[in-house]
């Protein structure tokens, strides 16, 4: 399908002055905070597991579909192949990472996506892993809060490039670069999640949006991860209120894929959406960290310079 696609430039600041303006606010939030622009290491090794090098290159970010695609019932005609996606956000190669629904067509029931696909020469390098929803064993060690009945699994998805619903990727040539590196530790009570204090630190800066994307690790302490279970028949009601969302306490360490906008500059964005999975096959959707005093993220992020809005809602 050919989906309406709209682009919006960005003019962000340079990264010298979004480091010195991210380590003034994120100390407010953290007992430990160093930011500095950095050359970034090799992304593929562990603990980070990207597609490519770096993040680095034509920097830029596609928000496709949205939570308007869930509910009160799935849109299961809005489908999404990655290269078409990349093709939109006028990518010839490249890398995308981020986080989405799933390919229920391809997994056979609805899921959260940890999108991790480069293109080089038209070769594909695809290290994607989702999670879904499964009955909990006597053996799982962490389960639903709710209820303890049911587990999650987190696995790779090599044999597919699709997503469905609602899909937010930073988009980059995959090249090694001059980067933001975030280290903060022991979050301070009350104060917002990781991501939260990015945004906030962002907008009370700056007036025009400021759009990041990348990768970080939570290195130590815990986190509280959702995931999405198999569609419903019936209309979802707002705000969880029918408890659709299954949630998960995880311990550290979780790689994450992050894409972070200060503003909506009248687009309908998805302003923060960050997937995270483990090597022990744990995750899901990140919400913040559940030992505040423990916590501790190694942040690798690059401002985008273009947005590509997709299959928006429309009015």
């Amino acid at each position: 399908m050919p989906w309406d696609t709209k682009k919006y430039e960005l003019n962000p600041p340079s990264l010298d002055e979004l480091a010195a303006v991210l380590q003034t606010g994120l100390e407010q939030h953290f007992t430990t905070v160093s930011v500095q622009v950095t050359h970034s290491p090799d992304l593929r090794e562990a603990p980070f597991h990207l597609a490519s090098e770096g993040i680095s290159g034509h920097e830029r970010i596609g928000d496709v579909g949205g939570p308007q695609n869930l509910r009160p019932l799935p849109r299961l005609d809005h489908k999404y192949h990655l290269r078409e996606l990349m093709d939109l956000m006028e990518m010839q190669d490249g890398l995308v990472i981020g986080a989405g629904a799933g390919p229920f067509h391809h997994t056979g029931v609805n899921t959260e996506l940890m999108p991790n696909l480069s293109y080089k020469n038209g070769a594909a390098n695809n290290q994607t892993r989702f999670a879904k929803i499964v009955p909990a064993t006597e053996d799982d060690t962490v389960k639903d809060i709710a209820t303890g009945t049911l587990a999650h699994r987190c696995a790779p998805l090599p044999t597919s490039t699709d997503s469905a619903l609602l899909t937010n990727l930073y988009g980059s040539d995959g090249a090694p670069g001059d980067v933001l590196k975030i280290v903060a530790k022991g979050r301070k009570k009350n104060s917002p999640d990781f991501t939260a204090t990015i945004q906030e630190a962002l907008r009370n800066k700056y007036e025009q949006p400021v759009s990041l994307g990348g990768v970080f690790v939570f290195r130590a302490g815990r986190a509280l991860l959702h995931v999405m279970p198999d569609f419903k028949k019936e209309p979802r009601l707002p705000g969880n209120k029918d408890n659709w969302l299954k949630y998960f306490d995880v311990s550290a360490p979780l790689t994450c894929l992050s894409v972070v906008h200060s503003r909506d500059p009248g687009l309908k964005l998805h302003l923060e959406h960050t997937h995270c999975f483990s090597e022990r096959g744990e995750g899901g959707h990140f919400h913040h960290d559940s030992t505040p005093a423990d916590a501790e993220y190694e942040a690798y992020f690059n401002t985008a310079k273009v947005i590509y809005r997709i299959d928006g809602p429309g009015e």
